[in-house]
């Protein structure tokens, strides 16, 4: 499964959930941010890719849908309501991430 982890500035949040996933052998992972400052913005080419997407906070999917939103229209959009106060892996936010993903995904 392809799944696209986005927040603001593919800084934090996105990228950790990337490195926290991408070993796990169901999951193709990618991240993106939704800023144009992001160090890797979404684009046309992500959303094509992927499956799945998990947005960090409800704003990301506003985004996104104003941005993409033809694009959208046959992919789930998954919102884990995680604020942008964490730091790259940071313990608390890996769990976060660990347990909403796997449980939404239903994975081990």
């Amino acid at each position: 499964m392809n799944v696209l982890f986005v927040c603001s500035r593919n800084q934090w949040r996105s990228p950790t959930a990337e490195q926290v996933w991408r070993r796990h052998p169901a999951l193709s992972v990618r991240s993106g941010g939704t800023s144009l400052n992001a160090r890797h913005p979404v684009n046309a080419n992500d959303l094509a890719w992927c499956e799945v997407i998990f947005v960090m906070e409800e704003k990301h999917k506003s985004r996104l849908r104003a941005q993409f939103g033809r694009l959208l229209e046959h992919k789930t959009i998954h919102v884990l309501d995680i604020p942008d106060e964490y730091q790259f892996m940071q313990p608390e936010l890996v769990e976060q991430l660990e347990l909403s993903v796997a449980s939404i995904l239903g994975l081990d």
